[in-house]
């Protein structure tokens, strides 16, 4: 029987083996390669979670169902969400051109705070783009050894703009849509200057403390990691040989805060049932953060979420991440009455980038399927799910 030690009291929680399909597929999905994975769901008041694979290569016992895990590129809805919070509250105006606010960068005074959160901008990706001829363009250090030395470094979030724009941008501000960390730290800064506080401070005003989130951390430069937790790690070459770093302690300055946030399985589930249900976000702003630019294709990206038609007559929403040995998932139906969140852990199986995001792709489908479908398929796959921080 799967490890049940983090249960939602308030709502009744059923077990593996009353949800055989959800433990088959979470056993699947580990099959597939990952060490480990951690999944939540809540359907109207009932509440299942379970885990499979192990905390940590070479013991037996499996992931905690209540570990704490990097969230990577899931931090962008919090963030999206604590802007238009600040939106609300008369603090910023979401057409206001970023370079009033932030004029020190020299950034193009047509990038406003809304292509920010919708990845219009154009603004120049930190970590690394590809050319449509597959051609990286690179930023910081993001593959091998070259990664694994770098996960020691501090990261000033200025400076990661700088190297940024630095950089031709991809396209004029607002005429096509192109997703780019540096949008978010970009966010980051802007919450900082406009309120004069951290945005950890923010964060806890606008939505940990209201919310009860107390196992969500903003790490800043810090390289630890709540207990419990499972291990992620990090398969690479070098030197035509293979390596396997553990990588649960990193200092995650690196994605700074389109990335570096630590969070619970709970906690997630707490966080987008109250965005979907209306508890932090008026109604007209909730409704623009999960409209989804017409350029942003099959992608469907709103402000800070992106959007996904069920095919059966609904739509969920969404934002998942991962990056070298992480992925995460939180999904929610529009009024927050059904939700699945889950932690993956990638352990020593020699799989590069390619085939881990595929692997995740159907992991993700899989379990969406049998969550919000019903169990049945649609016969149009949705688009690859954000697997990159």
């Amino acid at each position: 029987m799967n490890e049940t030690n983090s249960v939602n009291h308030d709502s009744a929680t059923t077990s593996g083996q009353e949800r055989p399909e959800l433990q088959a597929a979470i056993q699947d999905i580990v099959d597939s390669g990952f060490a480990g994975m951690q999944l939540r769901v809540n359907e109207q008041g009932r509440e299942w979670v379970g885990s499979a694979g192990v905390r940590k290569l070479g013991e037996t016992a499996k992931p905690p169902t209540n570990g704490h895990f990097r969230i990577a590129s899931t931090t962008k809805t919090l963030v999206a969400t604590a802007v238009l919070q600040l939106v609300a509250e008369g603090a910023i105006g979401l057409d206001d051109p970023v370079a009033d606010t932030l004029p020190e960068f020299g950034l193009d005074g047509r990038v406003t705070v809304r292509m920010l959160l919708q990845h219009t901008s154009g603004v120049f990706n930190f970590t690394g783009e590809f050319d449509p001829d597959g051609t990286l363009l690179p930023g910081i250090p993001a593959l091998g050894q070259e990664y694994v030395d770098a996960l020691s470094h501090t990261y000033q979030p200025q400076d990661l703009v700088r190297l940024a724009l630095s950089k031709p941008a991809r396209f004029e501000p607002g005429t096509d849509w192109g997703y780019s960390n540096t949008n978010y730290v970009l966010a980051r800064l802007l919450i900082e200057k406009v309120t004069g506080r951290t945005i950890a401070a923010e964060m806890q005003r606008l939505i940990l403390h209201p919310l009860g989130m107390s196992n969500t951390v903003l790490p800043d430069a810090s390289p630890e990691i709540p207990h419990p937790h499972a291990h992620g790690y990090y398969w690479y070459e070098d030197a035509g040989r293979p390596k396997v770093a553990d990588v649960t302690r990193m200092n995650p300055s690196w994605a700074s805060s389109s990335a570096d946030m630590i969070s619970t399985t709970k906690d997630l589930h707490t966080f987008i049932s109250a965005l979907m249900g209306g508890r932090l976000l008026p109604a007209p702003l909730l409704a623009e953060m999960r409209t989804p630019h017409p350029k942003s294709g099959d992608f469907r990206y709103g402000l800070g979420l992106f959007v996904e038609d069920t095919g059966r007559g609904g739509t969920v929403v969404h934002h998942n991440g991962g990056f070298a040995g992480w992925a995460a998932m939180m999904y929610s139906t529009l009024d927050g009455g059904t939700t699945l969140t889950a932690s993956l852990t990638l352990g020593d199986a020699e799989l590069d980038f390619t085939t881990v995001a595929k692997a995740f792709e159907q992991a993700k489908q899989r379990l969406v399927t049998e969550v919000f479908h019903g169990g049945k398929a649609d016969e149009t796959p949705a688009p690859a799910a954000d697997t990159t921080p």
